[in-house]
């Protein structure tokens, strides 16, 4: 694991635990890799509920709660789309902050409008509050796109908390 995700990481969970809050994770490019950097903290069982990887458009809609119109009208590479993927994984999985990603992690898959590389990230805090970001599309390769969605991801949550 980067080193820069480790440290984040770390910050993450001491700052949760710190303030007696929980976080849960829905992922769909980054495939459980958000999860998996906060959980490879000693002591995260104290705030990590949990993680969905949503990676089925079936799974976002079913299980996080996406509503079948934002997809149809939004796609699933969208602002919205991962502001309802945070906001359902705050509910289904009963955490203070949740962190969601969906994006195109290549090397197929991308078009004009949505360009390879590209992530969608948002963050859902305790007060209701949901910040968005978008990683534009830079080809990188599979691996390295993942993991900077990875890390722009936790850098987000991590200012949240800061922030909150």
């Amino acid at each position: 694991m980067k080193r820069t995700i480790q440290v984040t990481a770390r910050r993450i969970v001491r700052q949760l635990i710190a303030k007696g809050y929980t976080v849960g994770t829905a992922e769909s490019c980054t495939g459980g890799g958000i999860a998996a950097a906060l959980t490879s903290i000693s002591g995260s069982s104290a705030c990590v509920r949990g993680g969905v990887v949503s990676y089925a458009t079936e799974v976002k809609e079913e299980v996080l709660g996406v509503k079948q119109k934002t997809i149809a009208r939004d796609g699933v590479v969208s602002e919205q789309t991962v502001t309802e993927m945070a906001l359902g994984a705050q509910r289904v999985l009963n955490c203070d902050y949740a962190v969601a990603t969906s994006g195109i992690s290549g090397p197929t898959g991308g078009t004009l409008e949505i360009p390879v590389g590209t992530v969608w990230m948002a963050v859902a805090s305790p007060d209701g509050a949901v910040r968005t970001y978008c990683m534009t599309g830079k080809d990188e390769g599979r691996t390295k796109n993942t993991q900077n969605a990875v890390e722009i991801a936790l850098l987000l949550l991590l200012d949240a908390i800061e922030k909150g």
